[in-house]
């Protein structure tokens, strides 16, 4: 990858051709200390999120070995990228041929299930494995979620005490999982979950090993601003000690959108401008996937490579590259009012679901990547940010390890 200082910078040199993904992994560095260093347990990086190289590499570097797949691509990315981690299969549906492919060739031995025939498979295709970590996901309320991610997955409240006395029988560890939605906005969301995981586990009447929290954890976009972090980890550590677990029992957080949200923005170039109608290359199947679909405000602003734009706005419609209609922006955008073909508009804040959403339809979807060294429109990690010496050339210094506090492990596991 070449590396302008900003994306300014990449316009201003060479012309902007087909979509670029403007990498920043000194920021995604320092989200990854944070995880390690504040969340008091395993973090699981959700690969889903943005399975790009750079990003595995960059994560890897960081000191992070524990990694949420979610497919066999995924499973083999990371064991050909990173030697030693530790992969978690949690998509709780998975082909016979991917559980066995994984637990045979990969050496995954943990897996999810939300339902007793996804055990049956897991425990058939592992040839009656005695060495599984099996994770019982939950059903759990999506109420404090700006993208409710509730009714494909999840065991029911009816259901899942049966499933633990199930799955604790396979199971060398066992634990319990659950999602309450993508980009979520109340810190209490994590402890009603932990609550409810901690009832239907008591009524299971048996002991778990493993207390997963899933993902959901937010970055900052335009009118939804979060509370910090820390509000989160601390949320998290008061449930998990009110919970029916055992006092060793592990916890684990599978974060994909703030480790990576801030860490990419997408370079798009205006190919007409047509009355209040601007296309861009790059759209609703591309990198800008879930700004047309799930209809959040991403931060944006224009390039211009022999000039400045004009301090006059006009409100446009945007359209992306391909000939379908739903290939629209949602609303308007108010954009300089002397917009020309050639002009890069900059959307940032995509790291997460950006490049990883991209399609090949009607031949689009090549996406370049290059790493700047700005900072992102807005951050969670101001205070982190400061991990960044000058004596190191604005190279980012990793937090030191080892300072995150991990619970003893007192009695023998139940095999």
């Amino acid at each position: 990858m070449s590396q302008p200082d900003t994306p300014l910078d990449l316009v201003r040199s060479r012309p902007v051709e087909g979509p670029v993904a403007c990498a920043r992994p000194d920021r995604l560095t320092i989200a990854a200390s944070w995880f390690q260093n504040n969340f008091p347990g395993e973090v699981l990086y959700a690969v889903k999120a943005n399975p790009s190289p750079w990003v595995i590499d960059t994560l890897y570097a960081a000191g992070m070995r524990w990694f949420d797949v979610a497919s066999l691509p995924e499973v083999e990315l990371i064991s050909s990228r990173c030697p030693g981690a530790t992969m978690a299969f949690m998509h709780p549906v998975k082909s016979r041929h991917a559980i066995a492919r994984a637990y045979f060739d990969h050496g995954v031995k943990i897996f999810v299930l939300d339902c007793e025939a996804e055990l049956n498979k897991i425990v058939q295709e592992t040839g009656g494995a005695k060495d599984l970590t099996l994770v019982v996901r939950l059903a759990v309320s999506n109420d404090g979620s700006a993208l409710p991610l509730a009714g494909k997955f999840g065991a029911s409240a009816d259901d899942a005490p049966d499933l633990i006395r199930a799955a604790r029988a396979h199971a060398c560890e066992l634990g319990v999982s659950f999602h309450v939605g993508s980009q979520c906005m109340a810190p209490s969301a994590y402890r009603a979950a932990m609550m409810e995981a901690s009832r239907l586990i008591a009524q299971a009447g048996t002991t778990v090993d493993i207390v997963d929290v899933g993902g959901g954890f937010p970055s900052v976009y335009p009118g939804m601003t979060p509370p910090p972090l820390a509000d989160y980890v601390e949320a998290i550590k008061a449930a998990f000690e009110d919970m029916m677990v055992l006092e060793n029992a592990d916890l684990w957080c599978e974060p994909g959108r703030a480790l990576i949200a801030e860490s990419v923005s997408i370079l798009t170039r205006v190919e007409l401008v047509k009355g209040d109608q601007v296309h861009l290359n790059d759209g609703a199947y591309g990198c800008l996937f879930d700004i047309v679909h799930a209809r959040w405000p991403f931060p944006f602003r224009v390039h211009r490579a022999d000039g400045t734009v004009s301090d006059q706005t006009h409100d446009y419609t945007l359209y992306g590259p391909t000939c379908d209609a739903i290939d629209t922006f949602p609303g308007t955008y108010a954009l300089p009012a002397d917009l020309a073909e050639g002009d890069v508009i900059e959307f940032g804040m995509l790291g997460a679901y950006g490049t990883a959403m991209a399609t090949r339809f009607n031949g689009f979807g090549d996406v370049q990547t290059v790493t700047v060294k700005d900072y992102p429109w807005a951050s969670l990690y101001t205070d982190a940010a400061q991990q960044i010496r000058p004596e190191t050339g604005g190279r980012v210094v990793p937090f030191a390890r080892g300072l995150r506090r991990r619970r003893t492990r007192l009695m023998k596991r139940r095999g």
